[in-house]
This record gives C-alpha cells, sequence and structure tokens, in this order.
C-alpha cells in the first residue's frame, strides 16, 4: 500500500485510541454546520451535509450531536465560518496542504504559520503545492467487506476510477463530482462505508526514512491540533519497514 494510505489507515487506528472525543467531535461538528448552513438542511437533497454525517457516524459520533449541529445551521444561530486552505513544506520538503474553517482568518494563520516553523516546516503561498495533488473522492471499506476482486466489479460498477486493496482494506477513488454518486451506489453492493470523503490525493510524492517521518508526524499532530484545522495531507512515500516502526510507537 502506498506510503499516504498506509499513513491515514495508522492515523484512523490511532485516531480512535487516543484522539480527545471532545475535539474530534466538535470538527466534525463544524464541518456539518458549515454544510447544512450552505445548503438543505436535509442530508438527503444535500451532499455534501450527507457526507459530513456519515463521517461524524464512521467516529462514532451520536445522533443527538449530529441533529444539534443540524438544528444550529438551520435556526441561524451558528457561527460564520470560512474555508481556508494553507499549503506550505514540511520536513525533506514534504508537500502539505492544511484544510482549515474559521471565523477569524489573522488567527489562523498565525498558528498555522507558527506551527509549520516550529515543525521544521514552511508555509507557502497558496498554490505553492496545490499542483502537486488533484481533488478526489475517496470511500474506505474493511478488508471483510469482500476480496479485492469483488470491490473491483463494484467499484467499476459504480462509477469509481481507481481501487487500492490491502490487508489494511479498501480505498476506492472517484471524480469529486461524483462522490455523492459512487458512494450511494457501493453502499448498496457493499453495505456501509468506513468513511466516505473528499481528499486531496497526490500525483507526485517524496520518499522518507524514518527520522523524516517522525518529524512530518510531530508537524501533522500539531497542526490537527489545532481546533481550526480540519485536515492535513502531505505528499511522502515510506517503506512497509517505516510505516511499521511508526504503528508500533
Amino acid at each position: 500500500m502506498a506510503g499516504h494510505s498506509k499513513w491515514a489507515n495508522i492515523q484512523h487506528r490511532k485516531g480512535r485510541q487516543d484522539a480527545v472525543r471532545a475535539k474530534l467531535f466538535s470538527k466534525l461538528s463544524k464541518e456539518i454546520t458549515v454544510a447544512a448552513k450552505m445548503g438543505d438542511p436535509d442530508p438527503e437533497k444535500n451532499p455534501r451535509l450527507r457526507l459530513a454525517v456519515k463521517s461524524a457516524k464512521s467516529q462514532s459520533m451520536p445522533n443527538d450531536n449530529i441533529d444539534r449541529a443540524i438544528k444550529k445551521a438551520a435556526g441561524g444561530d451558528s457561527e460564520d465560518y470560512e474555508e481556508i486552505r494553507y499549503e506550505g513544506y514540511g520536513p525533506d520538503g514534504v508537500a502539505v496542504i492544511v484544510e482549515a474553517m474559521t471565523d477569524n482568518r489573522n488567527r489562523t494563520a498565525s498558528n498555522v504559520r507558527s506551527t509549520f516553523t516550529k515543525n521544521g516546516g514552511n508555509l507557502g503561498e497558496t498554490g505553492s503545492v496545490g499542483f502537486m495533488f488533484e481533488r478526489k473522492g475517496e470511500v474506505t471499506y474493511p478488508v471483510d467487506v469482500g476480496d479485492a476482486d469483488t470491490v473491483m466489479m463494484a467499484a467499476i460498477e459504480a462509477g469509481a476510477e481507481d481501487v487500492e486493496s490491502s490487508e489494511d482494506g479498501h480505498i476506492i477513488w472517484c471524480a469529486d463530482t461524483d462522490l455523492n454518486e459512487v458512494s450511494n451506489a457501493l453502499e448498496g453492493d457493499l453495505g456501509e462505508s468506513e468513511n466516505t470523503q473528499l481528499i486531496w490525493k497526490p500525483t507526485t510524492t517524496t520518499e522518507l526514512g524514518l527520522e523524516a517521518m517522525q518529524k512530518l508526524m510531530r508537524l501533522i499532530d500539531a497542526l490537527e491540533d489545532d481546533d481550526d484545522v480540519q485536515r492535513v495531507t502531505a505528499n511522502f512515500e515510506a517503506s512497509d519497514d517505516v510505516m511499521a516502526q511508526l504503528a508500533a510507537e
């Protein structure tokens, strides 16, 4: 499995064990609120909201929290969040994209810049690394949903573009504009997904050894610890041995 995909899997498992649930739920609620405020409060009529709700449920967020976030947006008493994307370089020149939602652009920009600097990185201008990624829809399933051929056939019939299967599970990619349609079709064949989201998929990667990966982990962890940061993506590759050592830490 590609280093970046395996790292996402490691983060997913560690997140279930170690993340402060209150902070995780706060970020999920923010996405639900923004999605509901920008469109229809009914998830069936609002693809972005549907995806946000699905992501929240995959993290075991209680239905009461989800309903509260939607009602808050519908009632007009939610904060006005601005979506911002930051781009920069991490250790060893790894390209990093930071997606944030904030009610104070100056605070968030200052915090993100400081985090990059303190962890061996540099915040760049918009577009400085974006050309090394492409926007995609991503749907993940656990390994026991079926073998690689079964998942591949379901993905092809659903209109997906690519599939990666390994002992860690199945990752299905599609065009960003097709994510809602593809994820619905996959549900019909494979059941509820483990996670469904829009991502920045690297088109070019940088190979990292253990020490560089440890530095990158510290940067990513520090960025994700910021309440305004929703998601962090980096374009790296690492050997199975390196990823195994990271998973064991």
